[in-house]
């Protein structure tokens, strides 16, 4: 008999790649799906019109408030014997492990703000005069972290990194299954004339390096896909990174997937500058639309991205190296076509799903 399965995930209203990591889980697993803020629209466009989403109750939109509520409306959400299984796919949603059994966490990092980010947060995005409250918020909610964790029976990452930070911060071990892209829906289109960056507007990508590098290089184009949460924090960074941005960089808000796969395939590359990150479906993306792919040799990426093979890894990423890269590989952006998409392959959703169904055999 086929289990039935429901998904947990903090909120919908701001879709990046572990709200898709969600999405396909549930489409693919016939599951339905628990959040709290959804934003339908968006889910629709990218191709998720399909999916059972289930909202138990609307939460702030400003952070910490938003992330606070979001853990205690999953602390007490209790379905009972509903469900054969819950998959946890959202690092505030993990508290529901307490009362939702038996489940698996597939990670995507722990709470980076408490953890990993915890300094990087404090000195680049927290007043001085908040400092002292913020600390008072990390404490609490590490306590809760550890405690909630507890409760989670099985735990999944989505690469090595995150699984090292598992093992650092709450003391779990872990299996790794990469998360998973649907290559047949991407293409190689041409080499276009402008570079592509798909990523979050938010401190920790770096978005400064990617502007500053290009300000160097007026005769190349780059294009930035960023969502962003509609807190003041972010509007405000937003609103600098416009301010700042030279001529030759275009800022797109959001797209839809069908637009999305146009850029992948129209592009001449791929670049991200994010800080150790978790894993980046968005350079398996790219590889899988036959581009080089230009990233810091750091996180995630050296799991995904073949240095010299299907792009370039940077030691140290700056803006003066990423210019350099962009420079050295623009005019034989067309070589690593063959090579990346094969690199790609390794990322299918069926291989992820193969994966996930053997761990959901093995928690029930």
């Amino acid at each position: 008999m086929t289990p039935r399965i429901a998904i947990f995930h903090n909120f919908m209203d701001n879709i990046g790649g572990a709200e898709i990591v969600g999405l396909t889980l549930a489409r693919e697993l016939d599951a339905d799906f628990y959040t709290t803020n959804i934003d339908p629209h968006k889910i629709k466009k990218m191709g998720f019109a399909d999916v059972r989403l289930i909202s138990i109750g609307r939460i702030p939109i400003n952070a910490p408030y938003r992330q606070q509520a979001a853990l205690m409306r999953f602390r007490f959400l209790r379905l009972g014997k509903k469900y054969d299984l819950y998959i946890i796919d959202g690092d505030w949603a993990m508290s529901g492990a307490v009362n939702n059994k038996p489940n698996i966490w597939y990670v995507h990092s722990p709470i980076r703000e408490i953890w990993d980010l915890y300094e990087y947060t404090r000195r680049n995005t927290v007043k001085k005069t908040f400092r002292l409250a913020f600390d008072a918020w990390v404490s609490c909610n590490r306590s809760l972290n550890l405690s909630y964790v507890r409760h989670v029976n099985t735990i999944v990452c989505n690469s090595e990194n995150t699984a090292g930070r598992v093992r650092r911060y709450l003391g779990r071990d872990s299996s790794v299954i990469h998360p998973p892209v649907e290559t047949a829906d991407f293409r190689f289109g041409q080499t276009g004339d402008y570079w592509l960056a798909v990523n979050r507007l938010i401190t920790h990508k770096r978005i400064e390096i990617q502007l500053d590098a290009f300000r160097q290089m007026p005769e190349e184009k780059l294009v930035i896909v960023g969502s962003y949460e509609k807190s003041s924090h972010f509007t405000d960074y937003v609103k600098h990174i416009r301010q700042i941005k030279p001529s030759n960089v275009e800022i797109l808000h959001w797209v839809d997937r069908n637009r999305l796969i146009e850029l992948y395939a129209d592009c001449k590359g791929f670049l991200t500058t994010s800080r150790d990150e978790d894993f980046g479906m968005t350079a398996v993306e790219a590889m899988a639309s036959g581009k080089p792919v230009i990233a810091p040799r750091e996180g995630g990426y050296a799991e995904s991205v073949i240095d010299g093979v299907t792009g370039k890894l940077i030691e140290d990423m700056d803006a003066g190296k990423l210019a350099e890269a962009v420079r050295q590989l623009s005019g034989k952006a067309g070589e690593y076509r063959e090579a990346a998409i094969r690199q790609a392959s390794v990322f299918d959703i069926k291989v992820f799903m193969e994966k996930i169904k053997r761990a959901i055999s093995k928690t029930i």
